[in-house]
């Protein structure tokens, strides 16, 4: 399984899907299982939540410092 390209599709459905992003922020396992379409261990589903969190986390500081830098 290619982890990068899972965590990238993920940040994309929660952008894209309120619905989903809601299901993510409740239960982020059976969301991303949802995703993945298959049970994973533990230890393994929690590396892809930090993994998707970490990177929605960079995109809205990226998106700030953007809007901060067209205010110059």
């Amino acid at each position: 399984m290619d982890i990068k390209g899972k965590i990238e599709e993920i940040v994309e459905r929660v952008k894209a899907d309120k619905d989903f992003s809601s299901k993510f922020m409740s239960d982020p396992v059976k969301a991303v299982e949802s995703v993945i379409g298959i049970d994973l261990p533990d230890a393994q589903i929690n590396a892809l939540i930090d993994g998707v969190k970490a990177k929605l986390t960079a995109d809205k500081a990226g998106d700030m410092l953007g809007s901060i830098k067209k205010l110059f």
